[in-house]
């Protein structure tokens, strides 16, 4: 069974594939193929959720399918259900499965048993849908008809804040995958762990992103410029010290200007006007927040669609 856990679930070309069809159905949203047609697909949050509960949900609807939205607590997960059993049971009825939760090994597990799809809504390690997102996004204003791959070599990403993040893990990953060059900046607290160097190394990508604690380091000469929130779900018992570590690596208009002139600013949301970046640089021409919001959508029906491929 072919899932979706990580950023290189997919190969390249099935990558390409990914973009090059999110295009399709973002060219032509009402009117297209409808791959998951007569099937149903769960969406199961143990976490809130905004944009990926309202993307999938409509993104299976669009593609022909029948959404099922199921959270941990209301079903016998919260009763002590194995996930094994669970994931059992669930593929015995759905055609596929979209899981949010907290610890990755939450997502493998379901993805061990599960005879469907299982595809990875967010964990605490990474958020896979987010980057092919941003990634489509990117090529929306490099490459706008052929949504090559290739032009994102040698591109250069800057992340700010948390760099042990998910987002930060998934950001490594993707651009040590397309070929891209990341700085990442933040407190020498908050630097990327040697969890996700072992998960490129056993993914035979290069090690090769940097880390400073000097955000002018990382802006300097940067394509991309993205940050998350500081704290997210279930860090908030270390708000106040996460918020004071992290004031000097807020995205500001000063740290835009050393970036590339042409600089794109990017955030999963939601975003916090003042901590994590400023609101005259979310306002600015060059942030692209809301195109990403709304390529959840079609990036999200490219993979389902490439995954109901794989598996037929």
């Amino acid at each position: 069974m072919h899932h979706f856990i990580k950023e290189t679930d997919f190969t390249l070309q099935q990558a390409q594939e990914v973009f090059s069809l999110a295009r399709k159905f973002k060219a032509n949203r009402l009117n297209s193929p409808q791959p998951l047609n007569m099937q149903s697909w769960g969406l199961l949050f143990y976490k809130s959720s905004t944009r990926t509960r309202i993307s999938f949900e409509v993104g299976v609807n669009e593609l022909g399918g029948f959404p099922i939205v199921l959270n941990s607590q209301s079903t016998q997960i919260g009763r002590g259900e194995t996930i094994a059993d669970t994931a059992k049971v669930m593929s015995r009825y759905l055609h596929g499965l979209v899981i949010r939760t907290f610890g990755h090994e939450i997502m493998e597990g379901f993805a061990a048993d599960a005879t469907i799809p299982v595809i990875n809504g967010l964990t605490d390690f990474n958020h896979p849908c987010q980057l092919y997102t941003d990634i489509f996004t990117v090529l929306e204003r490099i490459s706008p008809e052929e949504m090559d791959i290739n032009t994102l070599k040698g591109k250069k990403v800057a992340f700010f804040g948390d760099c042990a993040s998910n987002m930060a893990n998934s950001w490594i990953t993707t651009a040590a995958m397309f070929g891209m060059e990341i700085t990442l900046a933040g407190p020498e607290k908050f630097a990327p762990k040697q969890v996700i160097t072992d998960a490129l190394k056993a993914d035979g990508l290069p090690v090769e992103f940097k880390f400073t604690t000097d955000p002018a380091e990382a802006a300097g000469g940067a394509d991309i410029l993205y940050t998350d929130v500081w704290v997210s779900m279930g860090d908030e018992d270390e708000a106040a010290e996460r918020k004071a570590q992290m004031l000097p690596y807020q995205v500001t208009s000063e740290l835009m200007a050393l970036a590339h002139k042409d600089a794109l600013f990017m955030h999963c949301l939601p975003a916090h006007a003042g901590e994590e970046v400023s609101q005259e640089v979310l306002d600015s021409p060059q942030s692209i927040i809301f195109d990403e919001a709304e390529n959840r959508l079609h990036a999200q029906k490219a993979i389902m669609a490439e995954l109901v491929g794989l598996n037929a």
